[in-house]
């Protein structure tokens, strides 16, 4: 299976890709938007498209042209204002699923936020409220599609070193997740057809991630 890994060059992208090249049932292609982020995933092994995120959906589809999976791992980060939540958490994760359709890619995975029901966007602080509603409606408009999609809700993220044990069930409390384990945990969907069309929050745990996955 060739997954394209949207937001590649990020935290959670980044250990994603590595992991798929280590998986002899993935291959990734790993899409940045720059040229100089190439070298990282050139050294793993793994084909790489060069587009932005706020080109046109015809440069995403390209992108995904001959793959069988996408996963969107990007977001427009803690320090950006509220038109690149719109432009990038909203509006490229819709062009993004809409280039899914043009390229004739089914499977989906998106890694959105642990909570973006209505209540969560009427219970968040001010600052992070726009980013709860763009998760929010990007997620109600990838289960509006016919794509065979999982959305993944992660805890609070952090760079430790990942157990590959967690929690992950549709909803749990609230908890911190090393990214590396986020990671592993979009591989063993990939691989696992009982995660389409199912969404589940994940913080870290004690049961292995396999495990974890299978029994969603």
């Amino acid at each position: 299976m060739k997954v394209l890994v949207i937001g590649a060059n990020g935290q959670i992208g980044k250990h994603l890709v590595s992991f798929i090249q280590e998986n002899d049932k993935l291959e990734a292609r790993a899409m940045i938007r720059d040229e100089k982020q190439a070298p990282y995933f050139k050294e793993l092994g793994a084909e790489i498209a060069v587009v932005d995120l706020e080109d046109e959906i015809e440069a995403i589809a390209k992108a995904a042209d001959g793959v069988d999976a996408i996963v969107f791992t990007a977001g427009s980060g803690p320090n950006t204002g509220k038109d690149k939540t719109l432009m990038i958490d909203l509006d490229a994760a819709v062009k993004t699923m809409e280039a899914a359709k043009e390229a004739k890619v089914k499977r989906y995975i998106m890694i959105s936020s642990f909570d973006t029901t209505r209540e969560a966007i009427q219970s968040a602080p001010e600052s992070f409220a726009p980013y709860v509603v763009a998760k929010h409606y990007a997620d109600e408009w990838l289960k509006s599609t016919n794509l065979d999609y999982t959305i993944i809700h992660p805890g609070l993220l952090t760079n430790d070193s990942g157990k590959n044990k967690v929690e992950l069930a549709t909803t749990v409390a609230r908890g911190e997740v090393p990214r590396e384990d986020i990671a592993r945990v979009i591989v063993e969907s990939l691989i696992n057809d009982s995660t389409i069309g199912k969404e589940f929050q994940v913080v870290g745990g004690s049961t292995p991630v396999e495990e974890a996955v299978k029994s969603v």
